[in-house]
């Protein structure tokens, strides 16, 4: 059991139970003698700072974000150290979760780190467990702790009321999941992700970049974050003049009927590629068909966009499909803004001339960024650097992630490290504004090399989700689905399931390794894949239908009950989701989530498997919690871009 002690009162601006003791809290303030308008306010222990008070509902709505149960917990080691230790200010509380629930739910390690700043300093504490109990003695009151004990080195671990965890959750399904996002880190953040090339087919090469990006770009949403989905195609260039010659030779009549002109993407740039490589005549053509195109030449801008229409529809099948939402902002749109970014490079002095072209050395690599080549013309590092200006500008973004495969690691580094050196972005690379560049590995056939159909060509994205989809149809259709639901329900349930095996295969791997496709390994619907876990997220739903009670009656009426040991391994780990979904934010890997949610239905099949639910004596507690367990997964399949199946 763990140690109980006698702990101080917590400030109140640390924790709030609810929006109206907020209120009552304010109103009190706004009266009270002891507010001071300079912001500190006055408890009987000691003062404490606050944020100065704009307004009450400003006031109100800051106070009640109480973050995740790891953030709250650092407030309260916050305050603890701010007591015991006021000359260390810049300590930050080292939370984690126990790994182990006999010794305490969470973790606070920062005893032993503490003790090798302060030791010989402070003379009463000679070994790291003495500033792990002062770490204790000082932790104000808080009704989420029951106890708190010290272990190894210092450690303190702490027991979590079962009472405030069963409160906090029913709390949760009365106001919803949003209640529980965790604090944002940022208010405006920029994620580039897609990026197809326009005149080309969208291929599995694209899936990694498409749905790791939007999943990057739900959870900062879902924390509040206001989110720029920018898609950056590749739209601009010398080879739309190879594109848009073929064009006019192929289809002198191109302007009547522009889109069968073009007919297959694919094979068009297929062919005009190919005759570029063969045919300097006509390559001579194409290169002048650039200049008039980046010269406003209205026959070249018409079919420049007709080509860039074409691809958009193509794209939009995918994107359709996925289920993403991107606003287009291609390399052409930032092309006007290249001179003005390259003069303020110039202005700081760092553009040198070498071999003609217009370099930017960075330190640490030997290579310099080239920013105008040798005929003048711009490149990718030109037109990132201008976007990036733009973005930081423009579109006042805090935080820029751009989402592409390893491969492009290096010129991420150096058109950073360049924006650094023109103070552009902090030299601290986890200062804010800040990029981040999330590399991801390849994708893999059966044969360990990348993943192609038989004629070697690589497989277009349409067709392979479209495959998944029609795996599972057969699929319901042998188990007797067909016969039981409507055409629309089976071909809804095929499409989310197919659709989500595809991406959660993909993003329950760490995004930096490569991974194998395989359908039959996506489909299973057995171990840790999209199908398991829909199923899963079905068989609760159906618990909560057979039970025939009405679930919004139940939140009225009813309260959550941990008593039995596994309802509280499954409280505990429901009550973490948001801190989960911070640490996949944070580092950038949607796996942590994809982890959260498969250990989520073991817990649950646990729970279920040894406390009885329907007609029980504890039937409405635990209904409740086969509802959070429904709504968080939900959620979660939320970010992760699936669409949940409500039976099966």
């Amino acid at each position: 059991m763990p140690t109980y002690f006698r702990r101080r009162p917590l400030p109140p601006n640390l924790l709030l139970p609810s929006f109206s003791s907020l209120q009552n809290s304010l109103k009190s303030l706004l009266i009270s003698p002891t507010f001071q308008p300079t912001g500190i306010l006055r408890t009987a222990s000691r003062p404490f700072s606050v944020a100065k008070l704009q307004s009450v509902s400003s006031m109100a709505e800051v106070m009640e974000r109480v973050g995740s149960v790891k953030q709250q917990l650092q407030r309260l080691f916050g305050e603890a150290f701010r007591d015991k230790f006021p000359d260390e200010l810049d300590i930050v509380p080292i939370i984690t979760p126990c790994k182990d629930l006999r010794h305490g739910d969470y973790q606070c390690n920062n005893a032993m780190s503490l003790f090798a700043k302060i030791k010989g300093r402070v003379p009463e504490f000679k070994k790291p467990q003495a500033v792990g109990q002062a770490i204790m003695d000082s932790l104000p009151y808080s009704e989420m702790i029951r106890g708190c004990t010290i272990a190894g080195p210092g450690y303190v671990n702490v027991t979590l009321s079962t009472e405030w965890m069963a409160k906090r959750i029913h709390k949760m399904l009365i106001d919803g999941v949003e209640t529980w996002a965790p604090e944002p880190p940022v208010q405006r953040a920029i994620v580039d992700f897609s990026s197809p090339n326009i005149a080309k087919e969208m291929h599995v090469g694209h899936l990694r970049s498409t749905i790791i990006g939007d999943t990057l770009a739900r959870m900062l949403e879902f924390q509040n974050v206001e989110v720029l989905r920018r898609n950056h195609v590749g739209d601009w260039g010398t080879q739309f003049g190879m594109l848009i010659e073929y064009l006019f030779e192929e289809n002198p009549n191109w302007e009547a009927a522009p889109t069968e002109a073009i007919g297959d993407l694919q094979e068009f740039y297929k062919e005009s590629k190919k005759k570029f490589d063969a045919d300097s005549d006509f390559k001579e053509r194409a290169q002048k068909a650039v200049v008039s195109l980046q010269g406003g030449e209205e026959k070249y801008r018409k079919a420049w966009a007709q080509i860039c229409e074409t691809s958009r529809r193509e794209f939009d099948k995918v994107y359709l499909r996925l289920g993403i939402k991107l606003e287009e902002k291609g390399e052409s749109f930032y092309n006007p803004y290249i001179p003005t970014a390259l003069e303020l490079l110039s202005k700081e002095n760092l553009i040198e001339e070498s071999e003609g072209a217009r370099v930017i050395y960075v330190g640490g690599i030997t290579r310099p960024l080239i920013v105008v080549k040798k005929d003048g013309g711009y490149n990718y590092a030109s037109t990132d650097l201008a976007a990036l200006w733009y973005r930081l500008n423009e579109e006042k973004a805090e935080w820029i992630i751009y989402v592409t495969d390893v491969g492009q690691r290096e010129h991420f580094e150096m058109f950073f490290a360049a924006a650094r050196r023109a103070g552009w972005l902090p030299a601290e690379e986890d200062k804010y504004p800040k990029v981040s560049h999330v590399g991801f590995g390849l994708v893999l056939g059966e044969d360990g090399k990348r993943f192609r159909t038989r004629a070697t060509e690589v497989v277009k994205l349409v067709d392979l989700l479209d495959e998944a989809k029609n795996r599972c149809k057969a699929t319901l259709i042998e188990r007797g689905k067909a016969e039981k639901w409507t055409g629309e329900e089976l071909e809804q349930t095929a499409e989310a399931i197919g659709y989500g095996a595809v991406k959660y295969a993909d993003l329950k791997n760490n995004r930096l390794t490569n991974y194998t496709f395989n359908f039959d390994q996506m489909l299973n619907d057995k171990g840790n894949t999209a199908v398991y876990l829909l199923y899963a997220h079905a068989r609760i739903c159906s618990i909560i239908r057979r039970s025939g009670r009405d679930v919004e009656e139940l939140k009225k009426v009813g309260t959550v009950d941990l008593a039995h040991p596994d309802e509280r391994v499954l409280g505990l780990h429901l009550l973490q989701f948001p801190e989960v979904v911070e640490e996949a934010c944070t580092n950038m890997l949607p796996n942590i989530l994809c982890e959260y949610l498969y250990n989520l239905s073991e817990d649950f099949t646990k729970f279920y498997t040894n406390c009885q639910v329907v007609g029980s004596p504890q039937e409405i507690s635990r209904l409740l919690l086969c509802e959070a367990t429904a709504v968080v997964m939900r959620k979660c399949f939320f970010l992760l871009g699936i669409t949940p199946v409500y039976k099966i």
